[in-house]
């Protein structure tokens, strides 16, 4: 038996008001996320099974022709609001913009990359509108019938995937990890409607800003797991710090970067953001090295798409070698070592 409850102070909704499929589209530099890019890929593809259209919501100064990029990626709208007192991210000012496009616009679903920003600004929206959220997303669908979003997500630690709707509100607010969708390409051709929105009442900058400001911090000289082509995982099987150290000397020897399983950087082996799974970061290198991982369901959720898999595992019955399009059998340290002594001879003889 199932059963439906409402908050009896939360105004009574017509859902047939609220159409159309949105994506919150994240930028920085002059430069918008690849995360906002998957989902209107996605988006476009829900969008064809309800038949409506997709808009993408930008908010900054100084965008320029940036509003343009989104229709390059797929969407048929760009509704932005420019305004120097959005030059500096601040979510209750941000969140307040999107609530009253919302609130003009009646879009039926709002999608949020689930990065730092997108977690932070998507339950600013959502209390706002008295609207439920699922958070961290790995995969969506869409009821033809009832237009309900199928919010997708893992739980229990990611031994479970929960399917989550939200059947009594509008708008049907989720965000969704980047690199779980496909980047779709860009096409110059397309064309769209491009909308600039005016608010008033927005807070003017003074000089001193309460907010969150974007800062380049300094990180390791390897890029991150989903930027990379080529990726390094370490799993438990490397034994420890050491090995991870020799894992890092061939990736980037390899031109790659480092990643490694749950059990790594819960050990304190790798940061966490270099985690590859089903609760960590989803990769879709051109090739993945798997050193030691042995190959759990979680770890495997998050790598699956990659085009090239190799595994290295001392143990031949490993679950990775079922997903590997090349395995090697042995320790570890020995082919590593060999590996590397290859790449600087090859390096040797170019010179």
């Amino acid at each position: 038996m199932s059963s439906t409850r409402i908050c009896p102070e939360w105004p009574q909704i017509n859902k047939s008001d609220y159409k159309g499929i949105w994506v919150y589209v994240e930028h920085q530099n002059g430069v918008i996320k690849d995360g906002s890019l998957q989902l209107i890929g996605k988006a476009r593809e829900l969008a064809a099974k309800i038949n409506t259209d997709v808009s993408a919501v930008m908010i900054g100064h100084g965008l320029g022709d940036l509003v343009k990029e989104p229709i390059y990626y797929g969407a048929d709208r760009v509704i932005y609001v420019d305004d120097e007192a959005l030059s500096v991210y601040m979510p209750h000012v941000y969140s307040s913009v999107i609530v009253n496009l919302v609130n003009k616009y009646k879009p039926e679903i709002v999608l949020f990359a689930a990065t730092k920003r997108g977690r932070e600004l998507a339950p600013y929206v959502a209390n706002t509108l008295r609207a439920g959220i699922t958070a961290d997303c790995t995969d969506l669908d869409v009821d033809v019938k009832t237009r309900d979003l199928d919010q997708v997500r893992p739980t229990y630690g990611g031994n479970i995937l929960a399917h989550i709707r939200t059947p009594s509100r509008r708008p049907q607010l989720a965000s969704v990890r980047p690199n779980v969708f496909p980047t779709p390409p860009r096409d110059v051709n397309r064309k769209g409607e491009v909308i600039r929105e005016s608010l008033n009442n927005l807070p003017k900058p003074n000089g001193v800003l309460l907010g969150v400001k974007s800062v380049t911090k300094g990180d390791s000289d390897l890029p991150p797991v989903e930027k990379a082509d080529l990726v390094v995982t370490a799993g438990r099987g490397v034994s420890g710090p050491e090995g991870v150290k020799l894992l890092i000397e061939l990736a980037k020897a390899l031109g790659g970067t480092i990643g490694g399983t749950k059990k790594v950087t819960d050990a304190g082996w790798l940061p966490t953001d270099r985690q590859i799974g089903q609760t960590g970061k989803t990769v879709r290198p051109t090739v993945y090295i798997g050193v030691g991982v042995s190959g759990a369901i979680q770890h495997i959720f998050g790598m699956k798409e990659s085009k090239i898999i190799v595994a290295i595992n001392s143990d031949p019955n490993a679950p990775i070698f079922e997903y590997a399009d090349y395995g090697i059998v042995g320790d570890y340290r020995q082919i590593v070592q060999a590996l590397l002594e290859l790449l600087n001879s090859r390096r040797q003889a170019v010179k």
